[in-house]
């Protein structure tokens, strides 16, 4: 790379990353965006990729490779080994690889983030944002929505759902859960149909719909292949970074410094700067430039399922459709609002054959969408091509395993009632021997989910947003790190907290409204 200064240089090419360059460019600063994986053109993505179902890329080695961050593994639990954690890599980053949702959190929660101390995010700053950025075809030309942004959302018509779609809806609202067909709408609550990220039954990415627009501006230039080591310091500002192109050493500099690596790699870009927990620091040889809680705060969606054993409908493919709806409700053991999601999970998802059955899996599942339990994030070693350890350590506060509890006790339930046993060859309790052995027992359902629990792949905190007078924060409200100068954190590791939705809508409006704020 050329010693030419910038005014920006923008680490990461992913939801918030892209938003953030495109609009810091549009603008006219000369913005560098360095993306660790590939750069290419909308029209080069795998079609894979493309396809509704993101199973059918994650299942082709083809498509996965370059694709997904390689050796990246994470604990669930602290009774689990570490298993593969999915990050996307390179232009686009996880908006390129995920399920495709364009759902918001509940604005209660950006009532509790202005509440924590994180002043210009409540949820009339915030709406603003998500409106500019989407565009909804249902609702786009209703309050707090909007029509023309970059972001397409669209929902499945109910007369294509998949067979899990359509009994989950009739089961929940048999069960008393009401009918909010715009789970977007602030307050929102109930089943719904999930809004998608797609146009024309094709993804949208943000390198679709924020860079590729943006690449004839003179002002920004995107560099894939660059993998950032570590910020460059001149006293307490920061000027640059180490990068290794191809693996060979290169440094960049720039007025300012904006980390939009995700909330595994920003963290690790941190702690490889010297700005973190000292005492781990100091473990690997690292001179300790600001003792902050990186990596400190970790959250995801704990993720449980109920297997059913679906009828092959007529006519499906790998490319249906894998879920389109979801049920968001609060438990008896709220507050906070909004608490809990069941999710369908349609038989192309799980993508295995029962061949005793004749029949391929599909499922319901059930989170805790609003998270007590905190992990942690640590560097293995100072050397930027080691992955960071991740230790999730989901359910280890009472109160998501508690709720967790409850939610698979009423998805079991949900899964033995008539609208699931229409669609299925097997009944809930012969597919789900383990889980409905333990149903009736606190301690055993607890050591059965502890167990088997999954995340849903939405990783923040790991940076987080505060008052900076609060010992937990890393970054100020206008996403600046504590104890430097010129460096910011803009990227789903800002969150106080993992919010009551899939994370890609909150971490795109996340870098929209960051760019507004020198």
């Amino acid at each position: 790379m050329t010693p030419r200064g910038w005014d920006v240089v923008v680490v990461g090419a992913g939801s918030a990353g892209a938003a953030f360059a495109a609009r810091s460019a549009g603008r006219g600063k000369r913005v560098l965006l360095v993306e660790a994986g590939p750069d290419y053109r909308s029209a080069d993505m795998p079609e894979a990729w493309r396809s509704p179902n993101p199973g059918r890329a994650l299942l082709d080695p083809s498509a996965v490779e370059g694709f997904l961050w390689a050796g990246l593994d994470a604990s669930r639990t602290e009774r689990q080994a570490p298993a593969p954690y999915w990050r996307g890599r390179g232009v686009g980053g996880s908006s390129s690889i995920n399920g495709q949702i364009a759902i918001r959190p509940s604005v209660e929660d950006f009532e509790e983030w202005a509440a924590q101390g994180c002043a210009g995010w409540s949820p009339a700053d915030v709406l603003p944002y998500f409106a500019e950025l989407e565009d909804d075809e249902d609702y786009g030309n209703t309050p707090h929505h909007g029509r023309h942004g970059p972001i397409p959302v669209h929902r499945t018509p109910r007369e294509l759902w998949g067979a899990v779609d359509e009994a989950l809806c009739r089961a929940a609202l048999a069960a008393g859960h009401s009918w909010a067909p715009d789970v977007n709408a602030p307050h929102a609550t109930g089943v719904s149909p999930y809004p998608i990220n797609s146009r024309a039954g094709r993804r949208v990415s943000v390198n679709d719909a924020y860079l590729e627009p943006a690449r004839e501006l003179e002002s920004l230039t995107i560099r894939g292949g660059a993998l950032v080591d570590r910020v460059l310091f001149a006293g307490h500002r920061a000027v640059g970074v180490s990068v290794l192109v191809n693996g060979a050493p290169a440094t960049v500099h720039a007025d300012e410094i904006v980390l939009s690596a995700g909330a595994i790699h920003s963290p690790a870009i941190l702690l490889r700067s010297g700005l973190g927990p000292a005492r781990d620091l100091r473990s690997l040889g690292i001179e300790v430039r600001q003792d902050l809680p990186v990596g400190q705060g970790l959250q995801d969606h704990p993720l449980a399922l109920v297997e059913v054993a679906v009828r092959p409908g007529p006519g499906e493919t790998v490319d249906d459709r894998h879920t389109n709806v979801c049920v968001r409700y609060s438990s008896d053991a709220g507050p906070p609002r909004n608490d809990m999601m069941l999710v369908s999970l349609n038989r192309n998802v799980l993508a295995m054959a029962d061949a005793d059955a004749g029949s391929a899996l599909g499922g319901l599942g059930v989170w805790v969408n609003r998270c007590h339990s905190r992990g942690v994030l640590k560097l293995a070693s100072p050397d930027p091509a080691v992955q960071p350890e991740v230790r999730e350590r989901m359910l280890s506060d009472e109160r998501d395993l508690a709720r967790l509890r409850e939610g698979v006790r009423a998805l079991s339930a949900l899964a033995c009632g008539p609208e699931i046993a229409e669609i299925s060859v097997r009944h809930p309790a012969e597919q789900n021997a383990e889980l409905f052995a333990a149903l009736d027992d606190d301690a055993k359902l607890g050591e059965y989910l502890l167990a088997t629990v999954s995340d849903a792949q939405h990783v923040t905190s790991t940076c987080r947003m505060g008052d900076s007078g609060d010992p937990r924060t890393v970054v100020d409200p206008r996403c600046r790190v504590l104890g430097v100068e010129g460096l910011r954190v803009v990227d789903a590791s800002i969150f106080p907290f993992v919010p009551s939705a899939n994370t890609h809508l909150t971490a795109v409006m996340t870098g929209e409204l960051a760019a507004d704020r020198e």
